[in-house]
Parts: structure tokens; sequence; C-alpha cells
């Protein structure tokens, strides 16, 4: 057991130390080969190819890694390119739907103008209809004023 103020030590051989450390730069860089890419302890040990015993075992491995994922956050730069994608897709969906409203709302004032100009082209039709049968006196036709 190691002591407080000191450093924790590995109990597994270079070679498995290495290996964890390799999966750890890759997970860290976005670049797995056997993993979705999490930054999971379980995607380390399996892409170190590694038991979780193991990896339980690399004390100063892990202190990395947790430091790392403390400075850093658990987010890969994949994840966070998406969640960018992501915001940036929200924001233009909201503007569309914004503008769809708007243009909903335009879509119905003018349905209403058009309905009531109907009507009123229709009752004018009617009053026409009706006026035309009464008398109508023709015109004489215009030509050179005869003088009186």
């Amino acid at each position: 057991m190691t002591s407080p103020d000191s450093a924790p030590e590995d109990q597994v051989s270079p070679k498995t130390a290495a290996a964890l450390r390799a999966a750890m730069t890759r997970l860290f860089e976005g670049r797995p080969q056997r993993t979705d890419g999490r930054l999971t302890k379980e995607n380390l040990y399996k892409e170190a190819q590694v038991s979780r015993a193991t990896m339980n075992r690399a004390h100063a491995v892990l202190a990395e890694w947790d430091a790392h994922l403390a400075a850093h956050g658990s987010v890969t730069p994949g994840e966070a390119k998406r969640d960018v994608a992501i915001a940036d897709l929200k924001r233009r969906l909201t503007a569309k739907t914004q503008e769809c409203t708007l243009l909903e709302k335009k879509l119905k004032a003018a349905h209403t103008a058009i309905a009531a100009l109907f009507h009123d082209n229709e009752a004018l039709r009617q009053q026409l209809d009706k006026d035309t049968s009464a008398t109508v006196t023709p015109l004489r036709p215009r030509g050179p004023r005869q003088p009186r």
C-alpha cells in the first residue's frame, strides 16, 4: 500500500502499463480501435486488451486517467463536435419554426381577406344583376352639334 504523500505505484508489468497508456491516448484523441470511444474505464481496459482487474492494479495509469477527466471532462472530441452540431441544428430549427409560424399567420390573414373579398364580389354581382333588369336608356350618338 502506498502512503498518501507518494505517487501511486503500478502493480502491473511495464508492458501492461504501456498498453493502458496507449489505449488511454487513443481514447483521448478520439481514435479508438476496439471500443465505441466513450471515455469510460470499461473502454480503457477493453481498448488495452487487459482485464478489469489488471487495469485496477495500474494505480498510476488510473490516476492519470482520473486527472485528465477532471481537467478536460469526459467528452471526446467527436462528442464535442456532435454537441456543437446539435446545438446549431436546434438553433436553426427554432428559427425555421418561428418563420413557419409567421408565414402560417400571414396565410390565415390572406385567407380571411380573400374570403371577405369573395363575399363582397358576390354581393356586388347580385346587385348588378338586379340593377340590369331596370330599363336602360341608350345614349344618343354624339356627332357634330346641330345649331338650334
